[in-house]
């Protein structure tokens, strides 16, 4: 009689910059199967007692050819609708929806308050609401990374390396960078998210600032100082898909 498949489980795997997340099962099938999914999740079957390093190695060899079916897929996905910029949108701060709340006022104004986010102004617009919400999210993106990056550093300060700047820098391919003269540039979209996360790409760059590659070293590292960096990696990127 045939063993029936066993439920399915997450797993991830890093390949340079990038992380393959994928559900892992296991049956009476011989061989290890890999499959992408139309909407770009990735399925592998392994025979029974199949270990995990085995399939770990196995996803690292095919990720070219996961990436390029995902991105094969993702021409098939629809479009985000376009941002309104009226009352009851939602909109992204540090993990957390936010509804949007547009008022006529005399002064120009945004403010945080219960689940709302309040934007007012004299003879608003959809395009003034966005230019306030925007100058708004960027200013307290500045304030927020600076804080944040106080906290990560305390664990590189036995390194000795002076700290770094912070800077803002809008990016489409990756929420952080770094420069060999010292200073971390984030992702002004990074203030969506919450600060599990923030923390995990600034930590990233401080590692980069002591180990410039992606080499095994540089991994240890990380490890030794955030043990739990590909959970927030992956929560990265699902809050921001």
């Amino acid at each position: 009689m045939p063993r029936r498949a066993l439920p399915l489980v997450q797993h991830s795997v890093t390949f340079g910059q990038k992380t393959i997340r994928y559900s892992l099962g296991y049956s009476n099938r011989k061989t290890l199967g890999i499959d992408v999914h139309p909407d770009q999740s990735v399925t592998v079957t392994a025979p029974c007692g199949t270990s995990i390093e085995l399939v770990e190695t196995t996803v690292r060899k095919r990720t070219a050819w996961i990436i390029r079916q995902q991105a094969y897929f993702q021409k098939f996905l629809p479009s985000p609708s376009p941002r309104q910029y009226v009352s009851g949108e939602t909109h992204l701060y540090l993990g957390r929806q936010y509804r949007l709340k547009v008022t006529e006022g005399i002064q120009e104004s945004v403010k945080l308050k219960g689940g709302y986010i309040h934007v007012g102004a004299k003879n608003i617009t959809p395009e003034k609401t966005a230019a306030l919400l925007n100058d708004w999210l960027l200013a307290h993106a500045k304030a927020h990374f600076h804080k944040r990056l106080e906290l990560c550093w305390e664990k590189f300060r036995r390194f000795g390396m002076p700290i770094p700047k912070v800077r803002i820098r809008k990016m489409v391919k990756r929420w952080g960078t770094c420069t060999a003269a010292g200073a971390i540039y984030l992702n002004p979209d990074l203030i969506k998210v919450s600060s599990y996360c923030i923390d995990y790409v600034i930590t990233h760059e401080l590692c980069h600032l002591k180990q410039s590659d992606h080499s095994k070293i540089f991994y240890e590292l990380l490890r030794k100082v955030m043990p739990d960096w590909e959970q927030r990696k992956s929560r990265l990127e699902r809050a921001l898909r």
